[in-house]
């Protein structure tokens, strides 16, 4: 499937960039492993327990006020755990060394996320892109008239061109 190459090269290109990475995940909200790059990891447990840090944590966002999670990250003595939402069904998992450049880490994998959900949430799932601004007139108030470039206007005096 051409998704899926899609999908994979974009791990490719997260890994290419970020080379203290030492593992990536790709699963959908429901903890379902859908593609991975974690050797010597059992990506299966990572996308479960990825799921459900970010659902502990989505719910934890929306209780205190601060909306949608976009993102939690785990520091531990052995290294960081980030987890990204990649569109509404999806999550991506980075793992990397404790030496890591954490803003790098962030840059890089927000893009990467932004572009997974892109390819695979469906069409029809994807929030409508926002309406262009509607202007109401006000009662009584006469609508603007169009208007026209200086070079197009007739000059006062016979002959000759305003510009």
């Amino acid at each position: 499937m051409e998704t899926d190459r899609a999908v994979l090269a974009e791990l490719a290109r997260l890994r290419s960039r970020l080379p203290d990475l030492t593992a990536t995940v790709i699963a959908g909200v429901d903890g379902m492993l859908l593609a991975y790059d974690a050797p010597g990891l059992q990506p299966e447990t990572i996308a479960a327990l990825a799921a459900a840090n970010l659902g502990l944590t989505q719910r934890f966002a929306q209780t205190v006020g601060h909306g949608d999670l976009r993102e939690t990250m785990i520091q531990s003595s052995g290294g960081y755990v980030a987890i990204y939402a990649a569109g509404l069904r999806t999550l991506l998992a980075v793992l990397a060394r404790p030496s890591a450049n954490v803003a790098r880490i962030h840059h890089e994998a927000r893009r990467t996320a932004r572009r997974l959900g892109e390819l695979l949430d469906p069409v029809e799932a994807r929030p409508p892109a926002p309406a262009p601004p509607h202007v109401v007139p006000v009662e009584g108030q006469v609508p603007l008239a169009k208007r026209t470039p200086m070079a197009a206007l007739q000059s006062s005096v016979p002959g000759q061109r305003a510009g």
